[in-house]
């Protein structure tokens, strides 16, 4: 894969991930019953979840969806939230090949949107609600909020560089077996040559949406898992 056809392979990556994790909690199912099994359910865990008709409201999952969506949660995570520990063994089942230790981090900042060290299940809700039925404008936010590690609104070499490494390491050596070792920091100057349009050295969000809409693989792939559940 050469480097620019790793324009967006962070989202890409980041929407294949959460979809291998919806078939792990078993979420894609459609053959699971509408039951009030599951709101009675969620008053025995740790982190009590939000009335799922509030979540309705919010998100743009259907109250069975909420349903499906908080069992197979419930079943992975009794306690009903995910610390950071947890979220990088999900996520490591999926790349024995590398470490996808330090992406699963960002990840989990990402979701993590109150900053208080866990994902609670409308963490994950709102989240899932973005990456599979939000307009491109929101998950191309989503995505940089991703890029934005220290969230102060803008993007830095150093930050990308950061998330590329960490998208390499969780491949694996056996997955890019002859790229060169500087081959992270090509594509970063690829990444700000096409994004940086002022040439100030940061990627401002503006920036980011007006690049990313004007790439029609970017927004093909914007729409690859809009209805997996």
């Amino acid at each position: 894969m050469n480097l620019e056809g790793l324009e967006m392979i962070a989202v890409l990556v980041m929407i294949v991930l959460f979809v291998k994790v919806l078939e792990q909690f078993g979420l894609i199912d459609s053959s699971l019953e509408d039951s009030v099994e599951d709101e009675m359910e969620i008053a025995t865990v740790r982190h009590r979840p939000e009335a799922l008709e509030h979540l309705e409201a919010q998100s743009k999952f259907t109250k069975k969806e909420l349903q499906i969506l908080y069992r197979g949660f419930k079943n992975e995570c009794p306690s009903g939230i995910v610390n950071e520990e947890t979220f990088k063994e999900i996520y490591s089942q999926f790349f024995p090949q590398g470490d996808s230790t330090t992406y699963a981090h960002f990840l989990f900042n990402a979701f993590d949107t109150d900053h208080n060290g866990c994902v609670s299940f409308e963490d994950f809700v709102m989240g899932l609600s973005i990456l599979l039925r939000g307009t491109v404008q929101e998950k191309l936010n989503w995505a940089f909020n991703l890029y934005d590690i220290n969230k102060d609104g803008y993007i830095t070499k150093e930050e990308m560089l950061d998330i590329m490494k960490a998208i390499y390491d969780m491949m694996g050596k056996c997955t890019y077996p002859v790229l060169k070792e500087d081959a992270p920091r090509q594509h970063v100057e690829t990444f700000f040559q096409k994004m940086d349009k002022n040439k100030d050295g940061v990627v401002t969000i503006d920036e980011f949406i007006e690049s990313c809409q004007k790439d029609e693989n970017i927004m093909r792939s914007m729409q690859l898992f809009e209805n997996v559940i």
